[in-house]
């Protein structure tokens, strides 16, 4: 059995995996191919998301076309937020006790079960039900995924337990960065000392995000789609060997569109291979891995 948090989430994609492909073998005819597909897609783009503001966005957009309707609320501390209502947990206590479970949770919607705002808000009936998945990350709740109507309930479960593995694996950022952003702004950064983010053009900004953007994006799909390569080439410490063809290709990405096109860029993708597939242990990567671009 797997032991460290990166082996369990690993262990957990596989068997996510493996129940998507249980869902895809049901769906017999056009209308469940067609839904498998779209749940395909979906799993796909959450585990790729950057961050936890495009794996909320992703997550809810979804988890819409598998209900009749679905909120997703951001948990933070003792309130349920979303765009359209913010609810205490203490007046709703459906929301609290599946924040606190980390189970699914079936309940009737009842004011003094989900409060009466949101009653009053989405207009539920007193005879209908929700259905609420929470979205853990790191041992506590970070959202919760509230439908009603109609709802693919396997399928909605599947996308909570794939958001929460993702969640957990984004990286925490850094408490001190060098690049410093304006409250308005993107943000920070990091780069190189004799560029501070806000002495750096606009452009030049943007071409940045994109760079770390695109290190997320690769460092993740090598994780989720190369796991057992990783785990792999982390117990003979030779990771560079064992996944040389995809981070190749990367660098050679990542050099042509990026590197060479900002003055001020730095290695983001080495920075991400080795936080996300090394551990932060550079030495993992072996005596072949060529090491930052320069």
């Amino acid at each position: 059995m797997p032991s460290g948090p990166r082996q369990l989430l690993e262990h957990r994609i596989a068997e996510i995996s493996t129940e998507l492909e249980v869902l895809f073998e049901g769906a017999c005819d056009h209308a469940r191919l067609e839904q498998a597909e779209q749940l395909n897609q979906a799993v796909r783009r959450l585990r790729i998301a950057p961050d936890p503001a495009e794996l909320c966005a992703t997550l809810a957009d979804a988890a819409a076309r598998l209900a009749g309707g679905a909120i997703l609320f951001r948990v933070d501390e003792a309130t349920a937020i979303s765009d359209r209502i913010h609810i205490p947990l203490g007046d709703a206590p459906a929301l609290a006790a599946a924040a606190q479970s980390l189970d699914p949770l079936i309940a009737a919607a009842l004011p003094g079960e989900v409060s009466a705002p949101l009653v009053e808000l989405l207009a539920h009936t007193p005879d209908s039900r929700v259905f609420i998945f929470p979205v853990a990350a790191r041992e506590r709740v970070a959202a919760l995924v509230y439908c009603w109507g109609p709802a693919q309930v396997a399928a909605l479960e599947l996308l909570a337990q794939v958001a929460s593995a993702v969640w957990s694996a984004i990286p925490v950022p850094p408490p001190q960065l060098v690049g410093i952003a304006s409250a308005a702004g993107p943000p920070p950064v990091q780069v190189k000392p004799a560029a501070a983010w806000q002495e750096l053009p606009l452009a030049e900004q943007q071409i940045h995000l994109r760079a770390q953007r695109f290190a997320r994006v690769q460092a993740a799909e090598m994780r989720l789609f190369h796991a057992d390569v990783v785990l792999v080439g982390r117990s003979r410490r030779d990771l560079y060997e064992a996944l040389r063809q995809p981070i190749d290709d990367a660098r050679q990405v990542f050099r042509a569109q990026i590197f060479a096109a900002c003055p001020s860029m730095v290695d983001y993708l080495h920075l991400e291979l080795t936080r996300t597939l090394a551990n932060d242990d550079p030495d993992l990567f072996g005596s072949t891995y060529p090491g930052p671009l320069v």
